[in-house]
């Protein structure tokens, strides 16, 4: 693992492939680190230079001191490119990643050649309006509940009981995680105009194909694939031989 340091917080990642082709950068999911993209980024190690990233707060990356949001992963990235004369990258992007990704594309368009987002989350879910109530209810209730912690109410099992799995995993980065979790990068997207592959899982619960739906509405030079048999997870494990081919031949027609 090498790392580096930009907007005051330090980035470790793995590197692999012939440093003099194109630079690839890997942003994994929420909760994840580099390891995600391990065996993927080996299948495609002949197109380029790959940097597998762990983002501040996962992997061996210490968290950030500030509570970020995906702009300032972006921007702390691109510090680091323009240090670098980097030439522009491709960015390849998991969920998070793929906020990631969108930022950067959008924020500094001159450093990225072209987006790769998996399973690309940042929308905001579109839901019925009965399961709108019944969200607004659970919500209401729950700071009804936290009304009571003073009186002894357990903190720990109120966020149990109302908590997703990845907020109650996020422990130090509950800030961050509330934070992006929050984003509508809808505006974001809109100014996006490099080629962008977009891959989802047809099974995927947490960023569904209505995603890639509409962000290839959204994004000005964007294809979608949706891959049936995969959900959030397994289009890195099962289903990465499928995403493999379809970033190669992406890449080869970029």
């Amino acid at each position: 693992m090498k790392s580096f340091t930009a907007q005051n917080a330090k980035f470790f990642y793995y590197d692999l492939g012939n440093i003099t082709l194109q630079p690839f950068w890997w942003g994994h999911g929420w909760g994840q680190s580099h390891a995600a993209f391990l065996h993927l980024a080996q299948s495609l190690e002949r197109h380029g230079h790959h940097n597998l990233l762990d983002f501040p707060g996962f992997g061996l990356s210490p968290k950030p001191n500030a509570n970020w949001g995906t702009e300032d992963y972006a921007d702390a990235i691109a510090a680091h490119l323009r240090s670098q004369n980097s030439p522009p990258i491709i960015w390849v992007g998991h969920s998070f990643g793929g906020r990631v990704g969108l930022q950067l594309a959008a924020r500094h368009p001159d450093l990225i050649k072209a987006l790769v987002l998996i399973a690309g989350a940042g929308l905001k879910r579109k839901r019925s309006f009965i399961q709108n109530i019944k969200i607004k209810t659970r919500v209401g209730f729950y700071k009804f509940l936290k009304k009571l912690i003073p009186l002894g109410l357990s903190q720990s099992w109120l966020q149990g009981k109302f908590g997703s799995r990845d907020y109650q995993n996020a422990g130090a980065m509950r800030d961050i995680f509330l934070k992006v979790i929050q984003e509508d990068l809808s505006p974001i997207a809109s100014t996006v105009t490099c080629p962008t592959l977009l891959i989802y899982g047809q099974g995927d619960t947490e960023t569904p194909p209505e995603f890639g739906e509409r962000y290839a509405r959204i994004l000005k030079n964007a294809e979608l694939h949706i891959l049936d048999g995969q959900d959030h997870y397994t289009v890195l494990s099962s289903g990465r031989h499928r995403v493999a081919a379809l970033m190669d031949q992406f890449i080869q027609g970029l």
